[in-house]
């Protein structure tokens, strides 16, 4: 696997090809947003300057790097980059069908109770506006539009559920809003969780994420041979350890 290393961060590329390429986004690291210091802009300069290693993508210089979906910037997980604008534009084209799998893991509040169903998956399906009113008002005000969020429970601590969480609609933190109107806010949240909860877990574990990660992408390349999966090895070790220490009935919230 390749690994972009520059400024400090160490982000994996866990697939490429002609035309783009996925990342593994860390938590903190905003998409798009800050020119010049953002993910785009940090993968444009490194693979210019290591065009010999990423010479397979083929970047077009006009076009630059560009992502093909959106990833709120205290998420980490798989990222998929376009390099040109026919690959943005084919790629493009699957999100807007709904015709990709995304798949998350993360840490909610609480014990999350198996949903009654056969294949141990729930749905959430709370309507959501387009903009949010935070924690006092997750579905938002005005219009509300169909939302739809699986969810199963893969493990639990002694006071979190360790989800995982498949998107079948794309509106502006659905996840998070869903798990927040459902009664187990993503830890970390400090936008639809408890800020006393987040204190807690930076003063005493050091924990300063949104415990939600992208786990893995499902959807089809220009090159052919069907859908592809892309996905992360292993949930981030902030997460992983937050969980195992809950687990040993180390935190108290």
């Amino acid at each position: 696997m390749l690994t972009l290393d520059v400024q400090s961060l160490h982000i994996p590329i866990p697939a490429s090809g002609k035309g783009w390429l996925a990342v593994d986004k860390p938590a903190g690291l905003t998409v798009h947003n800050a020119p010049g210091a953002d993910l785009c802009a940090i993968v444009e300069n490194y693979i210019r300057d290591k065009s010999g290693l990423f010479a397979h993508i083929c970047p077009d210089p006009d076009f630059g790097i560009h992502p093909v979906h959106r990833l709120d910037k205290e998420t980490s997980g798989v990222l998929l980059l376009a390099a040109d604008r026919d690959t943005f534009r084919f790629l493009s084209r699957q999100f807007d069908a709904r015709a990709v799998q995304k798949r998350y893991v993360a840490i909610l509040h609480g014990l999350v109770a198996d949903p009654q169903t056969q294949n141990r998956w729930g749905l959430w399906q709370w309507p959501l506006a387009k903009i949010s009113g935070g924690r006092n008002n997750p579905t938002g005000t005005g219009r509300k539009l169909p939302c739809a969020t699986r969810y199963q429970v893969l493990d639990r601590s002694a006071h979190y559920s360790l989800a995982e969480v498949d998107l079948l609609t794309g509106r502006k933190h659905q996840i998070r809003r869903h798990a927040k109107l459902a009664g187990h806010p993503v830890v970390g949240d400090n936008r639809y969780g408890s800020l006393r909860a987040c204190r807690f877990l930076k003063k005493n574990h050091g924990f300063e994420r949104l415990a939600l990660h992208a786990r893995s992408l499902t959807i089809q390349f220009p090159e052919g041979h069907g859908l592809q999966t892309i996905e992360t090895l292993q949930i981030p070790i902030q997460m992983r350890e937050l969980f195992e220490a809950d687990s040993a009935n180390r935190c108290l919230i």
